[in-house]
């Protein structure tokens, strides 16, 4: 592979065929890594139906932008979803401006620039948690998170009937990022505390590998 400088830094990006030598597969993603790239994060919600994703990304697509990550699901109805995308800072606002057009088909889109901040290392820890359904379970285990400073990364939450009961369980699977100075054991102990006050059965499994945190 052609080392950076034979491409000149991001000068030959725009040319449109390359000398000989060249491989064209490298030499495009080069200039993809040398161009000044914005991360937008997308909000989206509307009325359930086919092609919502498809309408979604023909716009990234078409300003070069890139699908990095999402999350989306069916909710009461509902598409809704969250959606990171990088996309050349020169074609950010264009881009925006695309995913705008899809209001008037009833899908709301809100972008968001996303900011350089500092990172820090945080473990990743799995918690589950089952119990009868009743309301406050969230606001209570999300209260005793942020008291120990851990950061909840991801959340899936259900309600499902009992086998047997037919009773109404509630069911949160999340995606914990603990700081460095939060023993899992500390952790434990706050959380089973709580587990007896909700009447919940909850387990810890210690992920493996460190995460960067952005603060």
């Amino acid at each position: 592979m052609a080392a950076l400088d034979d491409y000149g830094g991001g000068d030959r990006c725009g040319q449109a065929a390359p000398s000989d030598h060249e491989d064209l597969t490298a030499r495009t993603w080069m200039c993809y890594v040398l161009e000044m790239r914005t991360s937008l994060v997308l909000t989206v919600i509307g009325d359930d139906k086919p092609g919502i994703v498809e309408q979604l990304s023909e716009r990234i697509l078409a300003t070069g932008a890139n699908w990095e990550e999402s999350r989306m699901a069916r909710l009461a109805g509902k598409f809704a979803g969250v959606l990171h995308v990088s996309v050349a800072t020169d074609q950010a606002d264009a881009l925006a401006a695309r995913l705008r057009e899809l209001d008037a088909g009833g899908l709301s889109v809100v972008v968001t620039r996303s900011g350089e901040t500092a990172t820090t290392a945080s473990r990743m820890v799995g918690l589950e948690l089952i119990g009868n359904d009743q309301p406050g379970i969230v606001r209570d285990i999300s209260r005793a998170l942020a008291g120990l400073g851990v950061n909840i990364e991801e959340l899936d939450t259900d309600v499902t009937s009992a086998p047997m009961s037919g009773d109404s369980l509630f069911r949160a699977r999340v995606t914990l990022g603990v700081p460095a100075d939060v023993t899992v054991g500390q952790l434990r102990s706050v959380l089973e505390a709580l587990a007896g006050e909700l009447m919940v059965d909850l387990a810890l499994n210690e992920e493996t590998g460190v995460r960067a945190e952005q603060e």
